[in-house]
């Protein structure tokens, strides 16, 4: 099982059996996720920017 979480967006996250169903799923819940958020009137958080290790 595969999770994924999207820390700049609160409570975004959800999970798949391999990981590219993870991967799929969380492409799909992003966009849920500011769905609602432009639906509520929600802010949507700015991306941070991503700093390989």
């Amino acid at each position: 099982m595969y999770v994924v979480s999207v820390p700049e967006l609160p409570g975004c996250m959800t999970l798949g059996h391999s990981y590219e169903e993870a991967i799929r799923q969380g492409q799909d819940t992003i966009e849920s996720w500011i769905m609602v958020a432009e639906q509520d009137g929600d802010p949507i958080p700015s991306p941070k920017p991503f700093i390989a290790a």
